[in-house]
């Protein structure tokens, strides 16, 4: 939204004042410089203050879309070389951030597509399962090509709009694609902090007042609980608590002393949550990929015990654990069905989840099949599982058409 009689600047999900003036240079490479003045008032300082976090926090070697109000012609995609700001605060009166920003021209979406790098194996798994290897790109994305041999297609309606996703992704293919700069961000993974979205892992961020959404799944905070999992279905969010544990049942963490930003993507986020044992400590990755109907969790704590990730009141469930992953038995008020599980051995929970006893990691996924015993090819219980064993690391390049 423009501010003011100035434009936008948008660099990835970082919020500018377009300026005036965009110097470029062309030789080995084709580069743009941008510099700029961010005050307050008119922002408050609490925006302002985002705003000089947010561009030191900018990430090299990261594909980002860069684009303009008042310069749309000059949209495309960029890789960060260097960000500098200057922040100088004069008291009671007047904040700024002078900020210059170095980049290299990648390219427009009409020179480039986006290759999408699925790169790694699948996951080690006690259950002889070869998963779905599959891919969700941006909303508004176009010409999608994984070579000689064509993916399936569905769609998820989160509340971003409609997303595509592929599945079965051939072996070995890295997905092309083009996508205008301004689409680039639509149905993205985001990570928020008392409102405010977050660019880069280069954070400051409260272990309280965290948020974690795709459109399809939203991650929070809860009171009375370790996390809240809401899934978006039917054109509203749906609510359950999750607790885990690194000390069985009877003790669930229901507060974090520290929270960490280890990747920070439009396809990808990963949110590392601490807890203080005394003495030891615990800890939880939280990780949410774009397009996906769940988000997976990886806990770990430094003395061996029962770990678990479950409802956190009893919700009547059928376990097939044997088979890598528990569901809920009928559909709840909502029409739909939880859905969790593990990689690797575990017990039902008698609540609705997996426990893994004398242990000091357990690995777990959980999400809903949207839909509930209705739910289409691809959010049933065992798509879900199935796309969990094979969801691979995701590396984004812009390459010449």
């Amino acid at each position: 939204m423009p501010q003011g009689d100035w434009g936008d600047l948008k660099v990835g999900r970082l919020l500018l004042r377009e300026t005036f003036k965009e110097g470029e240079s062309a030789g080995t490479s084709r580069t743009l410089d941008l510099e700029g003045q961010e005050s307050s008032p008119p922002l408050t300082r609490t925006e302002l203050v985002w705003r000089h976090d947010n561009i030191t926090a900018l990430e090299s070697g990261c594909v980002l879309p860069l684009t303009f109000t008042d310069k749309p012609e000059r949209n495309c995609y960029v890789n960060v070389d260097s960000v500098s700001a200057d922040y100088t605060e004069y008291r009671t009166e007047v904040v700024t951030s002078d900020w210059k920003l170095s980049l290299t021209r990648l390219g427009s979406d009409a020179e480039v597509d986006l290759q999408s790098r699925l790169t790694g194996a699948i996951r080690v798994n006690d259950f002889s399962l070869t998963g779905e290897r599959w891919h969700a790109p941006p909303i508004g994305h176009y010409g999608y090509q994984t070579g000689t041999s064509n993916p399936t297609m569905m769609t998820r309606t989160g509340a971003d709009g409609a997303m595509t996703v592929y599945r079965s992704i051939p072996t070995g293919a890295s997905p092309r694609w083009g996508c205008a700069p301004s689409s680039y961000l639509n149905g993205r993974v985001r990570l928020t902090s008392n409102g405010t979205e977050l660019c880069g892992v280069d954070q400051s961020l409260s272990p309280t007042g965290w948020a974690l959404t795709n459109g399809l799944v939203n991650v929070a905070i809860a009171a009375s609980a370790s996390f809240d999992v809401q899934a978006y279905t039917g054109g509203a969010w749906h609510s359950k608590l999750w607790n885990v544990s690194v000390a069985g049942s009877a003790s669930s963490i229901t507060s974090w002393d520290g929270a960490t930003l280890l990747r920070n993507d439009p396809e990808h986020v990963i949110l590392r949550l601490s807890k203080g044992l005394n003495p030891g400590r615990a800890t939880l990755d939280l990780t949410l990929r774009r397009g996906s109907r769940t988000v997976e969790g990886y806990l770990q704590t430094t003395t061996s015990n029962t770990l678990a990730a479950y409802r956190s009141t009893l919700e009547t469930n059928t376990s097939f654990a044997a088979s890598g992953y528990v569901v809920a038995t009928s559909n709840d008020a909502d029409g739909n069905k939880f859905a969790c599980g593990s990689a690797r051995t575990f017990a039902a929970h008698t609540n609705g989840g997996v426990q893994k006893a004398a242990s000091t990691t357990l690995d777990f996924w959980i999400g809903v099949a949207a839909g509930g015993s209705s739910a289409v090819s691809g959010d049933a219980a065992t798509d879900l599982r199935n796309m969990y064993i094979a969801c691979l690391p995701e590396t984004i390049y812009a390459v010449r058409r």
